[in-house]
């Protein structure tokens, strides 16, 4: 029976064609490391493996378990016994491998399970992120709330203790070569158990996707204590409740709202949209953008726009806009938001050619009493 220490997997990610590079060792990040030199240090500590296996060999495994999309898993005869190599891809939406799981170890040691992991896709031009049905097994996720696609406004709201939300803006709405970013954050919906999900990212702008390719592992420790939010934060939050003000991160190129600096306003309808775009009246997209322009001299600008309801109609909202000074290449901008006074009369719906989102999941999280207040 194994008696010696736990030997945990290796997550390689593959989120580009032509890069590889370690994304975590157990439960510890590796921001982006080279794969030779984790592998190598790997190997070094079981030298009976050089007997019977290479670095050379285990490289083009893992580029046959990525090119073949499935698991590989190999003995290993050594002068001082036998050896397992395994390797499980993880998988994208579109059933691309966005990683490899690499396990080396004695043919007597228990492989452990390695925790949850799934691939996603960052759509810039739609404004959502496409995640597989296996992000519900991730600690935290909920299967009767999954949808195939949400908008990065969902994704925030879900992410507790938060800060760096600029870095993750800038990044995704500026898909340039090279582009990558690698961070944990605390997840919460609803009363479920709260997880702690890792995220590594590398842009994209080919003939596949415009936007970003992501990996994100379910790096949840039991009974780990959750970070509390700082009294700033509470206070300024408690401030904004309490005042009744509504502030949010906009997006004015592809007029959505990207994130919520405070509650979110209750009287629109953000979130189980299939496009974040129809959150703004169609007749109004175009002045969003147009107002935007104004922002660049470090001005503020005012505009009245249809917001979408939960009854399916626009409601009447005016606008305050600043310039965000969080992200050098995206035209972004801090709205306040206000419902027009006396309650006046709701726009109606404009004639879709598409459905406007997930109904059933909204009114199932709304039944369940689901909190619309933000997660930090």
């Amino acid at each position: 029976m194994w008696t010696g220490p736990v030997i945990p997997w290796v997550t390689i990610e593959t989120l580009t064609p032509e890069t590889m590079s370690v994304a975590s060792v157990g439960e510890s990040p590796r921001d982006f490391a080279s794969w030779q030199r984790v592998l190598q240090r790997l190997l070094s500590k079981t030298p009976a493996v050089y007997d019977g296996l290479t670095t050379l060999e285990v490289a083009e495994a893992i580029r046959a378990a990525r090119a073949g999309a499935q698991e590989l898993a190999r003995t290993v005869r050594t002068g001082a016994g036998r050896f397992r190599l395994l390797l499980r891809p993880v998988f994208g939406p579109a059933g691309d491998v966005h990683a490899v799981r690499l396990w080396l170890g004695p043919d007597d040691a228990p492989a452990p399970e390695p925790p949850a992991a799934v691939g996603a896709v960052w759509d810039l031009d739609s404004q959502t992120i496409e995640q597989p049905v296996g992000i519900t097994r991730l600690t935290g996720g909920s299967p009767e709330q999954y949808v195939p696609r949400l908008s990065l406004a969902e994704l925030f709201h879900r992410a507790a203790a938060f800060d760096r939300h600029a870095e993750v803006l800038d990044l995704l709405y500026d898909p340039g070569a090279g582009g990558r970013l690698q961070f944990d954050a605390a997840i919460t919906h609803g009363a479920m158990r709260p997880g702690r999900w890792r995220f590594t990212i590398r842009s994209r702008d080919d003939e596949r996707t415009r936007g970003a390719w992501l990996l994100v592992e379910d790096v949840t420790v039991p009974d780990a204590p959750s970070a509390p939010p700082t009294l700033e934060r509470i206070g300024l939050r408690e401030a904004h409740r309490r005042a009744g003000t509504h502030l949010a991160v906009l997006h004015l190129d592809f007029p959505s709202i990207s994130h919520w600096l405070t509650d979110p306003a209750p009287w629109i309808r953000w979130d189980y949209l299939f496009r974040p775009v129809d959150v703004f009246h169609p007749a109004d997209r175009a002045r969003l953008a147009e107002v935007g322009a104004r922002l660049g001299t470090g001005e503020s600008a005012g505009v009245t726009v249809g917001t979408l309801n939960y009854a399916g109609g626009y409601t009447p909202t005016s606008l305050l806009l600043y310039p965000y000074p969080g992200c050098s290449s995206t035209r972004l901008a801090i709205a306040q938001l206000v419902r027009m006074a006396g309650d006046p009369a709701v726009r109606t719906r404009p004639d879709f050619d598409h459905p406007i989102g997930y109904d059933e999941q909204l009114h199932h999280w709304l039944a369940a009493g689901g909190d619309r207040s933000s997660a930090c």
